[in-house]
């Protein structure tokens, strides 16, 4: 087939809409398509046992721990299912927030996959407490029931709100007391510690969570996410379980040289730092705008706002961006690394616009 001339085929796919649906649409950083053409050379070990994953392990120990292991997989749902499948046996059930990814945005994964039950509870701002913890880590000796084995909690949480360090030892406390394993989604832990000016460790292993799902692909990563393990003694079997889950990745390298650009050093942070920035400075403009409300605490990268329906949807034709609740109208915005202050005043601009149609 004749391809059209270069002139043509350079113009040919339409510039990319910038908005604020998730910080999945964003960019990758250019530092870590860097990292990725700088192990593009020659030949390396195959499944891990490359000398770029071997370092990533090094970098991950000065974050986490000593006794930190890391299996870097492709993306945050492989995670979690590998993750609660080696803290879990197949009668077990897992406690989280009704609003947890693994419940709401994961088809079902961790109970098709893993085989688990997940036993959800209420959580107007995505936080789960130790009350509920102790309310539904129920049942233990009932054989009709599942057993309660894991609590599940997210970072920053699916509403935009971040746990501070004492509040997940709290919740580790309350599950550790009864038996249960902690684990943490942090798809968006870089956003948190970003929030609470903390290094990864408060967040994670000092405060008692036992496995870190570790979000990458949301802070700049073309793809690639890791399992990091804190506490070796609440899983059993995760390499085996990463590679019949389908998360094993053959060149490993690849994975592992982005997730190390993103940690040997403040990329991490960085691209954090602005996302949340940016929220915040979206936040304060709409806050500004008649019939807008911000409905849950700006604390990360998300806002979350109830818009009349008729804005939002000739507003979502001008910028992308999900409505979150059909019924009360609330949406959701979501910044990234690559969103600038223009990005921000326009949509802000444009929602002023848009109210006062």
């Amino acid at each position: 087939m004749t391809q059209p001339p270069a002139e043509h085929r350079s113009n040919s796919r339409p510039t990319a809409a910038r908005g604020f649906a998730s910080d999945n649409q964003a960019s990758v950083h250019p530092d870590v398509l860097a990292a990725l053409a700088a192990v593009n050379d020659g030949h390396q070990p195959a499944y891990g046992d490359d000398d770029v994953t071997g370092r990533l392990r090094e970098v991950v120990r000065r974050h986490f721990g000593d006794r930190a292991e890391v299996f870097p997989v492709f993306n945050g749902t492989g995670a979690n299912v590998v993750s609660l499948q080696a803290m879990s046996e197949r009668w077990s059930s897992v406690v989280c927030p009704e609003s947890a990814h693994i419940n709401t945005d994961e088809c079902g994964a961790s109970e098709k996959i893993a085989g688990l039950k997940l036993i959800t509870a209420p959580t107007p701002d995505g936080k789960l407490t130790p009350e509920q913890v102790a309310a539904h880590a129920t049942g233990f000796d009932n054989v009709q029931r599942r057993r309660p084995a894991v609590v599940s909690i997210t970072q920053s949480t699916e509403l935009g709100t971040v746990y501070t360090a004492r509040e997940t030892a709290a919740v580790a406390a309350a599950a550790h007391e009864r038996g249960l394993s902690v684990h943490m989604d942090g798809a968006r832990i870089a956003n948190a510690a970003a929030s609470l000016g903390l290094p990864l460790r408060a967040l994670t292993t000092d405060a008692g969570v036992d496995v870190l799902s570790f979000g990458g692909t949301k802070n700049g990563l073309l793809l690639g996410e890791a399992i990091v393990v804190l506490n070796p003694d609440a899983v059993r079997g995760v390499a085996y379980l990463r590679k019949s889950s389908m998360q094993l990745a053959s060149k490993m390298r690849y994975v592992s040289a982005q997730l190390l650009a993103l940690l040997d050093g403040d990329l991490w942070l960085r691209n954090a730092a602005h996302a949340n920035a940016m929220a915040g400075r979206l936040a304060a403009a709409a806050r500004t705008v008649p019939g807008v409300e911000i409905t849950q605490a700006v604390q990360a990268n998300a806002v979350f706002a109830t818009v009349p329906k008729d804005v939002a949807e000739r507003l979502r034709k001008r910028f992308p961006f999900y409505t979150w609740d059909e019924r009360t109208g609330e949406v959701r915005w979501v910044c990234s690394f690559d969103t600038t202050e223009a990005d921000v005043d326009a949509f802000a601009a444009a929602l002023a616009d848009e109210t006062s149609a």
